[in-house]
């Protein structure tokens, strides 16, 4: 994990600070007789936006009376990219925390799961990246084919996902129950340490006799996942390559994953009929050009059926990478699928909602955190992170041992998940500086617009739609979704 700011660019227009925000629905009639505005609306206090004092509280409905005005025009005629998911990962941390630790009673642990997962009950999440064996949000450093040092295991008779069966495999599987349109991604911190340079599982390279073992290494992880209910539907090749020390993971150099990828891991999955489709990159998007571009600038690879597109981490450099790559190869999809919440972070509620509409106004299918929980000193944890945070906090060893609390990010990831469902489609929006927003269309004709008053006051805001108008003051700092 790396903890370094992110330079943010909103695309389009910033426009000065506007005293309304006026939303223009641009295709279809109104329906008959007045029509109805849900708002959602999350407020924190302090200035470090943690604490929650609205959390996706519902507020009166608004109705549409006749007349308009300008400003934000959302417009249904412009459409962009398909969402296919938010959520966050079932590390081993979270998946003890939440299942084997004992902390939780059966029915806090029930509870937990249908507030994540459930999409009329809880938020709904829809996207579930989960580690190939250990990351540094993990107990210990282990993976699907540990040995004694100087033994090897080339025929993989030793693999097992044994460990996954105690705690992720079936909270993953219980969370599919819960939302069948959970995307599930794998991406691995590294791999077993017999087949590295160094016999270990921190750093070190993958030596290349083994490139074509460690391509059915992941076929066995797929199957094994699959034959247990639980299809994935994507993997990377390597988290974050080369980074970093104290904890599982695995130099490559763009060369190097490229090789790999196409002629070792998209033909292994081809060859055992597996649908799964290969992301690369798996990190910042200042890093693209070293270990992504060698692999996405290959014809053959992005044809391969088996290869998906790149995913993104929010850690450092500028989103707009997304929207150049975009523009480069308009076919190519793009996945944000790691950016943790943290103590860091001067100002969580704002971090988060400028993430969800910066990522999704650049191309970005998908918005995942890091690790779904962590306990309440951001553990445990092996190596690395040691001051992350998650979407819920399992109490543990403490005052309130057993109890969980539902953090800030829970309801920022809340104002996208619970309204916004997979196979739903980004409409045009214009972009503001002082009121953020993005807006989409469900498959069922329902809108959702989502909105964050950047600003250090209260907005009065409108929403125009066919000559229709209502208006709303919206709180200094505070997040909105609106639906109808």
């Amino acid at each position: 994990m790396r903890a370094s700011s992110v330079r943010r660019f909103l695309t389009g227009a910033a426009g000065a600070v506007v005293a309304a925000l006026v939303v223009l629905w641009a295709v279809g009639p109104p329906a008959s007789g007045p029509q109805q505005v849900q708002v959602y609306l999350t407020t924190t206090s302090g200035a470090a936006g943690r604490q929650v004092v609205k959390g996706l509280e519902k507020q009166a409905p608004l109705t549409f009376a006749p007349g308009g005005g300008g400003g934000i025009a959302v417009d249904e005629g412009r459409k962009y990219q398909r969402f296919e998911g938010g959520g966050a990962s079932f590390t081993d941390t979270a998946a003890w925390l939440l299942n084997s630790s004992g902390v939780l009673s059966d029915r806090a642990r029930a509870a937990t799961m249908k507030k994540l997962f459930d999409p009329a009950d809880g938020i709904g999440l829809s996207f579930v990246r989960n580690p190939m064996g250990a990351s540094d949000l993990a107990r210990f450093g282990y993976t699907y084919d540990d040995l004694p040092a100087g033994r090897t295991d080339p025929g993989l008779q030793h693999f097992s996902v044994a460990h996954d069966l105690a705690d992720v495999l079936p909270l993953t599987a219980w969370a599919r129950r819960f939302n069948p349109a959970v995307t599930v991604m794998a991406s691995p911190w590294s791999a077993p340490a017999w087949m590295k340079d160094n016999r270990k599982l921190d750093q070190g390279w993958l030596r290349a006799k083994y490139y074509g073992v460690y391509a059915r290494y992941f076929v066995k992880y797929l199957q094994a996942y699959r034959d247990r209910g639980v299809p994935v539907d994507y993997v990377s090749v390597q988290n974050e390559p080369t980074c970093c020390t104290g904890y599982p993971s695995m130099r490559w150099n763009g060369s190097g994953l490229a090789y790999f990828t196409k002629h070792d891991l998209l033909p292994a999955l081809r060859h055992a009929g597996l649908s799964t489709k290969v992301l690369a990159l798996d990190w910042n998007w200042d890093t693209y050009r070293e270990f992504a571009a060698p692999t996405v600038d290959d014809p053959a690879v992005r044809r391969h059926p088996n290869f998906g597109g790149v995913a993104w981490h929010g850690y450092s450099g500028e989103v707009t990478r997304q929207t150049r790559l975009h523009h480069r190869y308009p076919a190519l999809a793009a996945y944000d699928t790691e950016h943790s919440g943290g103590r860091w972070i001067g100002n969580q509620q704002r971090e988060d909602m400028r993430n969800l509409i910066d990522y999704t106004r650049n191309w970005g299918r998908s918005w995942v955190k890091w690790s779904l929980a962590v306990d309440q000193n951001g553990g445990p944890h092996h190596g690395g992170c040691g001051n992350c945070t998650g979407l819920v906090t399992v109490h543990r060893g403490d005052g309130r041992h057993g109890t969980v609390d539902y953090t800030v990010e829970y309801y920022t990831m809340g104002h996208l998940t619970k309204f916004v469902r997979p196979g739903a489609r980004r409409i045009g929006s214009t972009a503001s500086a002082a009121l953020p927003n993005v807006a989409w269309r469900n498959a069922d004709g329902s809108r959702a617009l989502i909105v964050y008053n950047d600003t250090g006051r209260f907005r009065r805001t409108g929403i125009n739609w066919h000559g229709q108008h209502v208006t709303y003051a919206l709180p200094a700092g505070a997040s909105a979704t609106f639906t109808w």
